[in-house]
């Protein structure tokens, strides 16, 4: 039994973590990507569009069809001994069209070509999100671990102080009420040990979920997040956001719909030709017959085409104010994710600075103790001012990855 005599368990034993598969934070993104089913229904959706573009195409092929039909009368027609149609007769016939003017349907075969480019920019976009998401699980994993590893060192310095504490006590140098202190400081870093790994095991099995394993993962290393750099101008970064990509492409096409409305107004031409056997052939039927025709349809009125104008022109100015709000937003994004990096980098250097001179104040805070010019209130006071000024610089080190993850996603060069 690891336990010591207290019934404690030495903290390799407490804070190693089980054996579990281990990921990068390069692959973490790739597989979130290849296996959420999100993925795989973005991709779905562009072979529906691309089915639908197919359909709308067909405006450019000629349609063939046949027919095979027999007629049977109660009794042959004719006159004069002739028969001039026979009791049974089949026909074999089969027509071939083509449009040879169909404007309206040519416009929505290009209106079905918009619809594909926009399910693929959707599908990058649904891409950046799977993607974020597993990053940003990746960063929770990262971040736990940073505030399991200061309850370790945390609970580290507990325990030497208290078995310092008990020493003094048996050799009839030290308190009771110091032995005291220094075991409530040990049980209260034991607490912290349980509470952190707890938020380990949260995360890891986020990042589980995230990149859809079989159960939860850990991170391996600390995510390489290279300090972005925005265009010189806004449309050069904005052009790389899948979500304004999205959005203009969707008001392309609305715009697209409501120019091509006018093209309902006009005629439309249908060319055919059908050839025809008939057995046995009538009197006035020959066995081989064809005819070619045109049709030609003109619409004179249509009391719902001047509606249908007006909803496609405000769906499409809908469009446009979506746009310009999530143009908006995105610059927003882009200098908020800006200064929160330029911030952030001030407050880790801050932040270090404090924990190491906590830390140092706490070297010598224990140095007194020992040599008797302090009591264990001062040491313990100073592991508390220390473990705070350690967890502070720790999450300001994960506030800065976060902030960069940030301002990559803003500039759309995520993933």
């Amino acid at each position: 039994d690891p336990r010591d005599a207290d019934g404690h368990l030495p903290v390799e034993h407490r804070c190693q973590p089980p054996s579990l598969e281990r990921v990068t934070f390069e692959d973490a993104v790739r597989r979130a990507i290849e296996r959420n089913p999100t993925s795989g229904q973005a991709a779905q959706a562009i072979l529906r569009a691309q089915a639908l573009l197919d359909q709308a195409r067909s405006v450019y092929r000629p349609s063939v069809n046949g027919a095979i039909g027999t007629t049977v009368l109660d009794d042959a027609r004719g006159f004069d001994g002739n028969i001039t149609q026979p009791r049974t007769q089949t026909a074999f016939s089969a027509t071939a069209s083509f449009p040879i003017l169909a404007a309206s349907r040519w416009a929505a075969a290009r209106q079905a070509s918009d619809q594909v480019g926009i399910a693929r920019i959707s599908a990058e976009e649904t891409r950046r999100q799977v993607a974020l998401l597993a990053a940003e699980t990746y960063l929770a994993v990262i971040s736990s671990q940073h505030q399991r590893q200061i309850a370790v060192r945390n609970l580290d310095t507990a325990r030497a102080l208290e078995e310092y504490a008990r020493a003094r006590l048996d050799a009839g140098q030290g308190s009771r009420l110091n032995h005291i202190r220094s075991s409530q400081e040990r049980a209260a870093a034991e607490g912290l040990i349980e509470s952190a790994e707890l938020s380990v095991r949260q995360a890891q099995e986020a990042l589980g979920v995230a990149i859809f394993a079989d159960g939860p993962v850990d991170a391996q290393g600390e995510p390489r997040i290279a300090p972005a750099v925005p265009a010189a101008t806004d449309e050069g970064w904005l052009a790389q956001r899948p979500d304004v990509r999205l959005f203009d492409a969707q008001v392309a096409a609305a715009d697209r719909v409501a120019r091509d409305t006018w093209k309902s107004w006009l005629p439309t031409a249908t060319a055919g030709f059908t050839p025809q056997y008939v057995t046995p052939a009538g009197f006035f039927e020959p066995a081989n017959t064809w005819r070619a025709f045109v049709q030609l349809q003109i619409p004179i009125y249509d009391g719902t085409l001047g509606a249908t104008r007006r909803l496609r022109i405000a769906d499409r100015e809908t469009a446009r104010l979506r746009l310009d709000a999530l143009k908006s937003e995105a610059r927003a994004e882009v200098r908020l994710a800006q200064e929160s990096v330029a911030r952030n980098e001030q407050v880790v250097v801050k932040s270090r600075e404090a924990a190491e001179s906590a830390l140092e104040a706490l070297r010598i805070t224990e140095i007194a103790y020992k040599a008797g010019a302090t009591t264990n209130i001062e040491v313990v006071q100073a592991q508390q001012t220390a473990r705070n000024a350690e967890v502070q610089a720790a999450l300001s080190e994960d506030r800065l990855r976060q902030a960069r993850l940030d301002l990559l996603v803003a500039l759309g060069t995520f993933p």
